[in-house]
């Protein structure tokens, strides 16, 4: 078993080459703090911490996803610097409700207020059902890789597979433009919230000993 890892930082700039390098040792943040952590306490039961990502190059859709994409073939959606608009905070609102314990705040729980470019450059998707949105996302841009941050959705569009489908418009972006890798955060080794992300193909784990593998869920 890996010695315990509970490691914060505070950086209020960080450049894209860095970026690539943190997140691919093992770590995420939220706004300008950092943070890595190999083991966490999930329903009472202690678990390992399982950091994610995908291998851009081999990534292909399951039958699932492609069910997905074709749901979502009727919305549009735009990708740009993140802004955040009251239209936006109120789906925040909205989604919010989907948390059992320990509700967010705000969106800038999760993104600091300058969010396009502290600490780093940062971009949102925004999806819309004619002029409604239902769906946001905000990912980081490194150098190599895209990092997911946070995903929400209008609870009303469930149905939707919404927080799937912006991953899936995610990775068809970072490999449109060339990127390496998509980060898409924790999951554990126990049954748990996280399972969603266990479910791409071409996905390695970190094994917090600075190598990175294949992963195969059990």
């Amino acid at each position: 078993m890996n010695p315990l890892i509970f490691e914060e930082l505070h950086i209020e700039f960080i450049s894209p080459i860095d970026m690539d390098q943190m997140l691919a040792e093992g770590w995420r943040h939220f706004g300008t703090y950092f943070f890595r952590y190999n083991m966490n306490i999930y329903k009472g039961q202690l678990c390992n911490v399982i950091p994610l990502r995908v291998c851009l190059e081999n990534f292909s859709l399951t039958k699932s996803q492609r069910k997905i994409l074709k749901k979502g073939s009727g919305f549009s959606h735009k990708i740009q610097p993140i802004n955040i608009t009251p239209e936006q905070n109120a789906l925040f609102e909205v989604h919010k409700i989907r948390f059992d314990e320990g509700a967010p705040n705000s969106v800038h729980d999760f993104i600091s207020k300058e969010p396009s470019k502290v600490p780093g450059k940062a971009y949102e998707l925004l999806v819309f059902d004619n002029e409604k949105l239902v769906a946001a996302s905000y990912f980081d841009l490194g150098r190599e890789a895209i990092s997911s941050i946070y995903g929400m959705f209008d609870p009303d569009y469930g149905k939707f597979s919404l927080g799937i489908y912006t991953m899936l418009i995610e990775i068809e972006y970072a490999i449109k433009n060339r990127y390496i890798y998509y980060y898409h955060g924790y999951c554990y080794d126990v049954s748990s919230f996280y399972d969603y992300k266990k479910k791409f193909a071409a996905s390695e784990f970190y094994d917090w000993n600075e190598a990175w593998h294949d992963y195969k869920p059990s």
